[in-house]
Order: structure tokens, then sequence, then C-alpha cells
């Protein structure tokens, strides 16, 4: 009886163990994005249509072999019919049997059938990379929603180290006004500063719920499930050296899967077009047939007196006697055909100069989102950069103003002007620091980098 206690309160304190390393649990940002591969419905739905294709790949070359297909009927007549088996009337009842295989096969027909392969393979290779654009996609909007998961987090601690701050400046100003060095007012103005502070921090937590909400239905978790993610330190301790956005373009031209998908898809149109082309050329095929049939009215001799009069033949005879194939071959010439092959011909090239215009569109959108990526990086550093050195500026002005104020030789309303502007100004440089590590992610993304906050305390 006691061991069986001993195993229970052991299984329980472990089970208590597992939940609570399960519930601490904190998702990095590469295993946020491998988990929206696998459990998006729109990755899910691109991967069908990779799917899909891939069988019309398959279907396609399947349709160069020759066609092959069995027929087999039983008639039953009554009345006055005619039986073709054993050419004649009958006024009785008739059972009738016919087997036939049958196969066709097209020797030539201007190298449709070969192209629509190839089309339908360039097809695949098109959806295929259309399916990498869509979780390329992905993955830089669960950056983006991690990202926005640090930056609220790092903007809540700020908010809670202005609370602080009024905190301590409120203890401090209630001693200097009990021993008469302040007047009672200036202990409200800091007690509404203070009160003020406390509303950004709420404000500032809130923010954080809703990011890890974003991120969230961003995976489809739902919102009542443990969830956190890890939070690294981020800090920009180098000079960016980036390479130029010349170089990135045509780095990036080489590996973009919506280029690619735009290529293959240009591929296809060409196919296409020769394929319509074909439609011109005579069509030659082979076909070839095998059959058999039985009668129940077919007898060894129709004269009477004779041997075997009205003895019916066996199914096995007649099945063996009854064989015949054939073989042959012809030629289909179109002549006309009320210009389709001709309409079809032109709407063909009409199509395939959209598909080369949109391989140059999405050529230009690539590079202007590269350029504007790599300005909106330069920026930012030195947005970054500037504000850096106004946090340094603002810090020794509070230090200033607040050693001041506690001598009774600044006032409060001057006090709070500066610490708001202290406030503001870490704020903003946490919103340029966050920018520059985004707008740099997102020119290693386009170099073919995997989206990581590894090297992020080293930016080279």
């Amino acid at each position: 009886m006691k061991s069986r206690l001993v195993i229970f309160i052991l299984t329980s304190i472990l089970l208590v163990i597992g939940i609570n390393v399960q519930a601490q649990k904190q998702w990095t940002l590469e295993e946020c994005i491998e988990y929206a591969f696998d459990n998006n419905i729109q990755i899910k739905q691109s991967v069908l249509n990779v799917n899909s294709a891939d069988r019309d790949v398959t279907q396609s070359k399947y349709g160069l072999a020759p066609n092959l297909n069995a027929t087999a009927s039983h008639q039953y007549g009554w009345g006055r019919s005619y039986d073709q088996s054993a050419n004649r009337y009958a006024n009785n009842n008739t059972q009738q049997s016919y087997f036939s295989i049958n196969s066709q096969v097209t020797l030539f027909n201007g190298f449709q059938l070969i192209n629509n392969v190839r089309q339908k393979q360039f097809d695949y290779l098109a959806e295929k990379y259309n399916s990498d654009k869509i979780r390329n996609d992905m993955s830089l909007n669960v950056a983006a929603a991690y990202l926005q998961i640090l930056f609220n987090i790092e903007l809540a601690k700020n908010a809670e180290r202005q609370v602080d701050i009024s905190n301590e400046q409120i203890e401090k100003t209630k001693k200097q006004v009990d021993a008469g060095a302040l007047a009672q007012g200036q202990l409200y103005d800091i007690e509404a500063q203070g009160a003020s502070d406390e509303a950004v921090l709420v404000n500032s937590k809130n923010n954080v719920l809703l990011a890890y909400l974003d991120l969230m239905q961003l995976l489809d978790i739902e919102s009542n499930v443990e969830f956190d993610v890890e939070k690294p330190i981020l800090e920009i301790t180098s000079t960016p050296t980036l390479l130029p956005a010349e170089m990135i373009y045509n780095k990036s031209v080489m590996i973009m899967p919506e280029i690619k998908s735009a290529e293959y898809r240009l591929e296809s149109a060409n196919k296409s077009l020769s394929i319509v082309k074909g439609m011109r050329s005579p069509r030659l095929y082979a076909n070839g047939s095998y059959g058999t049939n039985y009668s129940d009215q077919l007898v060894k001799s129709f004269i009477p007196g004779q041997p075997g009069y009205d003895e019916k033949i066996p199914f096995g005879d007649q099945f063996k006697e009854h064989r015949n194939g054939t073989l042959s071959l012809g030629v289909s010439i179109p002549l006309f055909n009320g210009y389709q092959v001709s309409t079809n011909i032109k709407k063909s090239k009409i199509y395939l100069d959209v598909v080369n215009l949109e391989l140059e569109s999405e050529k230009l959108r690539l590079r202007k989102n590269i350029e504007s990526a790599y300005a909106d990086a330069i920026a930012a550093y030195q947005t970054f950069l500037s504000r850096n050195k106004s946090v340094d500026a603002f810090k020794e002005s509070f230090k200033y103003t607040e050693e001041k104020f506690n001598v009774g030789m600044v006032n409060s309303t001057d006090y709070n002007v500066v610490k708001t502007q202290l406030a503001n100004a870490v704020s903003d440089l946490t919103s340029s620091k966050f920018d520059y590590i985004f707008k740099v992610k997102i020119l290693d993304f386009y170099l073919g980098k995997s989206l990581t906050l590894k090297d992020i305390a080293n930016i080279k």
C-alpha cells in the first residue's frame, strides 16, 4: 500500500514538473517560422496545388502511350430480327455476344503531345516556386510580428523604469514637503506625472498582449494556449557594411521564388504557343482492333437431313472461329476550321506577351523593394545613431534637472518636461533600433539567408 502511495506521489511530481517545463517553453523565431510552414492553411493549400500540378505532369506523360479499350456485350432478342452472326432473320428468341479490344496511338501531330508534357512540367515548377513565395511571405510576416513583440516588451520595460523613477521622486518630494523645503503643489505635480506614467505602462503592457495575439493568430494558435517567445538581447554594436543594392538584386533575382515562378510561366506560355501551332500539322495515327462474337442461332448446318442440322455451334468453337483483327494507318489533315487555329495562335502570342510583361514587372518590383529596403536600412541606422546621442544628452539633462529639483532650484513643471523628453527619446531610440534590425533582416532575406536573430548582436 505504501509503495503505491510513493509511486503515486512521484508520478504526480513528475507530471507537475513536466507541465511547468512545457509552460515555460519559449519559442525562437526559427521555431515560429517552422511551425507556420507546417500548419498555415494557405501554405497547405499551395502544397496541394503543387501536388495537383505534379499529377498533371504524370498524366501528360501517359498521354504519349497508346490507348487500349475492351468492350463486351450480350444481347437478347425476340420476334422477327436479323441475326448478324447467323446472317439470317429469326422469328424466335435469340442471344448474341460480342467481344472486342481496340487501340489507337498518335504517331505524329506536330509535337503537340511532347510540348504538352513540357508545358505541364513548367506549370509544375511555376506552382512549386509560387508555393515557396507564399512560405517566404509568411516567414517575413512572422519575423515582423516576432520583432513587434520584442519591441513592445522593451517599451514596457522603459515605461516601468519611468514609473519607478516617478515613485522614487514622489517619496523624496513628500519628505521635502513635510520638511517645508517644497510647496505642496510641487508634490501634486509629481504625483500627476506618476499617474500618467502608470497609464503609459498599462497601455504598453496591453500592446505586448496584442502583439502576442497577432503572432498567435498568424500561426493559427488559439488564444487560450500557453505561448511565449524567446527574448534575446538585441543590440547594435557595430557599423553595418551592407552590400550595394545592385549586388543584392543581382543575387536575389537568381534565387527569389517569385522570379522563378514567373520565368517558368513564361516557358509554359511558349510551349502553349507551340501546341497551338502544332494544330496546323497533319495528324498521323494508327488503329488496331481484335474481336469475336457468338450467336445461339448459328448451327452447323441449315439443310434438313444433313449432319448437324439445327445443332448449335458451341460457344468455345464460335469464339475461336469468329476471331478477327484489323490494323490501319490514318492521316487527318486540317484544311479549314473557321480560322480557329489562327485565332488561337494570335491569342497565345498575346498571352505570351502578357506573361513576359509579368516577369519584367516582378523583376522591377523586386528591384524597387531591395532599393527601398537598402535606403531604409541606411536611414534607420543614421536615425539610430542620432537618437542614441539624443538619449545620452537627455539623460544628462534629466540628471542635472533632478538634482536642481531636489534642492528647490527647479519647479515640478520643468522637472516633468525634462523627464517626459527623456522617456520619449528612449522610446524613439527603441523604435529606430528595431526598425533598423528588421530592415537588415529583409536585406539578408533577399540574399537567400535564413531569418534568425542569433547574429543580431553583431550585425555585419
